[in-house]
């Protein structure tokens, strides 16, 4: 009897061993099957994770986030809420939003990180929440890198809004601005014209490079004397416009006044080369449907003066 149990005993441990075996086969069937797509996700330059919420713990982080610094893979698996401390403060915001689940997850996420070396990276990321029994318990995603994308649309945009020679606004973007503060935006505004006293004599006598110096300067006087809400643009060959929002008339005078000293400042220097400007304002309390009328009013003030200088030019010979 004996016997009889104990050859089954031993079919059945054979039968053990060999389902065993076939498990293990199976598993490692499916390891070997997996191996290429880990290796492809260990090695991948996007930033992949699995991270569960409200208390932040990563499940999965790839070493993609190595692109932040070489330790970045070590700080963030310790400190899941070390991306609100790299963040950019402007797009905080929206990192907060993902983990609430907030965040419309139908539309990608674009924000800047800052590396070890302190200089903000642009990702776009594409997030997915994970629900159980109705609640959020987890989000999950890819950070792409899109930073050489995201300086090229800059270059690009900045190029478009921008002059060439002087890097001050053009005429295209001035006048978008001024459309918005004739329709859109009601506010307090004045508007100055500055128009480069004879450079077309400058351009005849000393050439255009010497003209296109004195436009540069010009340029650099009229940014350096403004504020960062201010747009100048440079609207012609020698004329700048000028659109001072959100001030009172007595700023508008202030600026005008500081323009002239640092001019006089200047040509105290470059007294072969000096800069004369020929400059009109309008001032008004409200800019909706009367940009057109301010620009006039200070465009024809700017004449005015640039033939009163005339006037005294002949009276002088």
């Amino acid at each position: 009897m004996w016997l009889v149990l104990l050859g089954v005993g031993i079919i059945l441990l054979i039968s053990f061993i060999a389902v065993q075996h076939f498990k293990l086969a199976r598993l490692k069937g499916k390891m070997d099957y997996l191996k290429p797509l880990i290796e492809t996700v260990e090695n991948a330059k996007d930033i992949i994770y699995y991270c569960e919420t409200p208390q932040l713990k990563y499940r999965y982080l790839s070493p993609g986030v190595n692109q932040l610094g070489a330790n970045s893979y070590q700080e963030h698996m310790k400190n899941p809420n070390r991306v609100f401390e790299i963040v950019h403060p402007d797009d905080y915001e929206k990192l907060e939003s993902k983990i609430s689940g907030e965040w419309d997850f139908s539309k990608p996420i674009i924000f800047r990180l800052m590396n070890d070396k302190g200089n903000y990276i642009w990702f776009e990321e594409h997030a997915t929440p994970v629900y159980k029994e109705g609640r959020m318990i987890a989000v999950q995603g890819i950070y792409r890198n899109i930073d050489d994308k995201m300086k090229l649309q800059q270059q690009l945009e900045y190029e478009v809004s921008h002059d060439g020679l002087t890097n001050v606004f053009n005429r295209t973007y001035f006048q978008t601005k001024m459309g918005i503060y004739n329709r859109l935006k009601d506010v307090p505004m004045g508007v100055i014209i500055c128009d480069l006293d004879q450079l077309k004599y400058i351009n005849d006598n000393n050439g255009h490079q010497a003209g296109d110096r004195l436009i540069i300067e010009a340029a650099n006087i009229l940014t350096n004397c403004a504020s960062e809400e201010m747009v100048i643009a440079r609207i012609g060959g020698d004329e700048f416009s000028i659109l001072l929002p959100n001030v009172v008339e007595e700023d508008v005078v202030a600026f005008i006044n500081k323009v002239i000293q640092n001019l006089n400042y200047h040509n105290t220097f470059n007294e072969s080369l000096p800069i004369h400007m020929s400059v009109g304002y309008a001032y008004i309390n409200s800019s909706i449907r009367n940009m057109e009328c301010l620009y006039s009013e200070a465009d024809q003030q700017m004449y005015t003066a640039k033939n009163a200088k005339k006037v005294l030019a002949r009276l002088r010979k």
